[in-house]
């Protein structure tokens, strides 16, 4: 089991020709980290996934998508299946992130579609969850986090939950420079450890709790080092090559 796991969500950013340089700067600096602990993802847009993992097949480093529909096929215009994730070598695949939730409307009925289906293909999901700024304010998040966790979870069973990896991205700390403070990020990370240990007596222990919102070179070696914190799902750091590099390089000295 890899000690953290360091994702890139580039979200709608960069063109292939950019997005290609940027991945290949990645994977050569990685593959020069001798015995890696870290399990490294990047997930760039739907157009660049397969010229990028052409480039990148040959390193240390896992291609993911930052969505997908639950269908297989049909007539759903603009969606992308997870049978055509599979085909392009992606390995893990986003669900649930806020932005999706906000200007897409997705439930969380919509979410555990999607979860069942990827994991039907046998790749691996990273459902992202949240509060928004007034839910924490009101004191609410524990409730908002346990009925996301609840409902897009629902049905999933023991041996599945293993090939879940959970992110906390507070919405209010999401692109806003802004990220939760030590505590915060300690008592949701604790929260959820205490959530999954319960519904998921064998595996719960061993699930991979990510933080994001605004996780950064600068602030990565504080939250990396608090407990039940397995890895980050970074947006704007990872587009910068010698930032998403540095987040690394701290998950690994604190792997040692």
């Amino acid at each position: 089991m890899n000690k953290f796991i360091i994702a890139g969500n580039w979200k709608m950013n960069t063109t292939i020709t950019d997005g290609v340089e940027i991945a290949k700067n990645i994977a050569l600096n990685v593959d020069q980290i001798a015995n890696l602990k870290s399990k490294i993802i990047i997930c760039p847009p739907f157009t660049h996934i397969y010229s990028i993992f052409k480039e990148v097949c040959k390193s240390k480093i896992s291609v993911g998508a930052q969505n997908c529909y639950f269908e297989q096929k049909g007539a759903f215009t603009g969606e992308i299946s997870v049978d055509m994730l599979k085909a392009v070598e992606c390995q893990y695949i986003i669900v649930g992130h806020s932005e999706r939730r906000l200007y897409f409307k997705e439930s969380n009925s919509d979410i555990n579609k999607k979860i069942k289906a990827i994991l039907t293909n046998k790749l691996n999901t990273i459902l992202c969850i949240g509060e928004t700024l007034e839910q924490r304010k009101n004191g609410t998040t524990f409730d908002v986090l346990k009925k996301q966790l609840d409902e897009c979870l629902a049905d999933i069973s023991e041996e599945e939950i293993k090939n879940i990896v959970i992110a906390y991205e507070p919405v209010w700390a999401i692109g806003t420079g802004v990220s939760a403070s030590i505590n915060e990020v300690k008592e949701a990370h604790d929260w959820m450890r205490s959530y999954f240990e319960k519904k998921y007596p064998n595996a719960g222990k061993d699930i991979y709790l990510l933080y994001g919102g605004s996780l950064n070179d600068k602030n990565a070696p504080e939250i990396l080092a608090v407990e039940n914190v397995n890895g980050g799902l970074i947006g704007g750091a990872a587009l910068v090559p010698e930032k998403f590099l540095s987040i690394i390089d701290t998950a690994e000295k604190l792997s040692v």
